[in-house]
């Protein structure tokens, strides 16, 4: 795996994309907290690019070209959270469309998405899109509007390409859409693979502090119809940020990179020791050498396979429960892509996973020291 493209990146996002302010030489950019802009006696703007804060916000803007960039995008938008940029990207859909979605994915999107296809009368098949032959056969003869993936997935970690399924969008003559926010734009850019749109919940890695909700969206084509609703849903649906939300967003960014590099090192880590561990049963984890996605992991990621990594404990539910109870630096909370370590007890939350499925956020922590609390946990 090529480090080149990462170590780009850490310069785009340390300096901000070179964002100082301007009034004052400040090399932190200014919060404005102002939601309408005065104009003069002719009513003519102040400032041209401030009317309403609804779309005039210069911090919106800062992270959106820090994010496009890094995506290699032609346009990125905010949204307040990540199930803001789904819900704006499944709304483009009209009455009695189609949407082809990835099976077991985060199950955030799946409900939304089904209750949505329900309440619109849109067609909506589910399948693992990790497993070509399965989604070509579901989908033969098909139209559709979008075809939903998820690299890595969330909590499984599958590993789907993205070209291949860029092709078989094609062929429905529907838009790809992209989940990467266990991948984050410092380790995968969908859209070079083919993808139409790429999705992200910043609340994550992008933030990493577990202290702000935030989504993101980037196209390789900004004047392609999807887009323009999605700038149009944005604007009149009034799906926007707070100026200091946006402010934290770009603080966290700054450290992007490293915290990634860092937390993908950790993973791999301690998926290579629970991989040989005594209690458990299997290891779901792409940047392993035994995991079925690992050669399209590293195809599609440079510079590490992300935080994210699930294993399924031996025994039962009370077997997995009580490993849980007895982690001490793991925080048992329900997210990702933060600083800290999380470890969740998925069926807990999602009835349809194992109930001996333990997924891990996996932190900037000493790898030493969660190897050792796994280890004690475990027996």
């Amino acid at each position: 795996m090529a480090k080149s493209n990462v170590d780009d990146l850490a310069t785009l996002f340390a300096q901000a994309d070179g964002a100082i302010d301007a009034a004052t030489g400040g090399v932190v950019p200014p919060l404005q907290g102002a939601t309408t802009f005065v104009r003069d006696e002719n009513y003519d703007l102040m400032s041209a690019d401030h009317t309403y804060a609804r779309d005039d916000n210069d911090l919106y803007r800062l992270a959106e070209s820090i994010l496009a960039k890094a995506e290699h995008a032609q346009a990125g938008l905010l949204l307040p959270s990540g199930m803001a940029a789904v819900a704006t990207l499944v709304r483009s859909v009209p009455n009695g469309g189609r949407i082809v979605l990835q099976s077991g994915i985060y199950w955030g999107a799946t409900r939304f998405i089904r209750e949505f296809c329900v309440r619109r009368q849109v067609d909506l098949i589910e399948v693992d899109c990790a497993n070509l032959d399965a989604l070509n056969t579901a989908t033969a003869d098909l139209e559709a509007d979008l075809l939903w993936i998820e690299t890595p997935s969330n909590p499984y970690l599958k590993s789907v390409d993205v070209a291949v399924c860029a092709s078989i969008a094609e062929r429905l003559g529907a838009s790809l859409i992209v989940d990467s926010t266990a991948a984050t734009p410092i380790l995968s850019q969908p859209l070079d693979h083919g993808a139409d749109v790429v999705m992200h919940s910043a609340t994550k890695a992008i933030n990493g502090h577990s202290d702000v909700l935030a989504g993101f969206l980037a196209t390789g084509d900004e004047n392609s119809p999807l887009w323009q609703w999605v700038l149009t849903d944005r604007a009149t649906a009034g799906a926007v940020m707070g100026s200091f939300e946006a402010w934290l967003l770009i603080r966290g960014m700054r450290t992007l990179p490293l915290r990634v590099e860092r937390m993908s090192e950790n993973a791999l880590a301690m998926a290579h020791f629970l991989e040989s561990h005594d209690a458990v049963d299997r290891v779901l984890y792409p940047g392993l050498d035994s995991d079925p996605g690992h050669e399209i992991a590293c195809r599609q990621m440079q510079g590490g396979f992300g935080s994210l990594l699930s294993f399924l404990v031996k025994g039962d539910r009370a077997t997995a429960l009580r490993a849980v109870g007895r982690l001490k630096l793991f925080k048992r909370a329900t997210s990702l892509g933060g600083v800290e370590s999380l470890v969740e007890h998925r069926h807990t939350i999602e009835d349809t996973v194992p109930d001996t499925l333990l997924r891990l956020s996996v932190g900037i922590e000493s790898a030493q020291a969660l190897i050792d609390d796994l280890d004690q946990a475990l027996r």
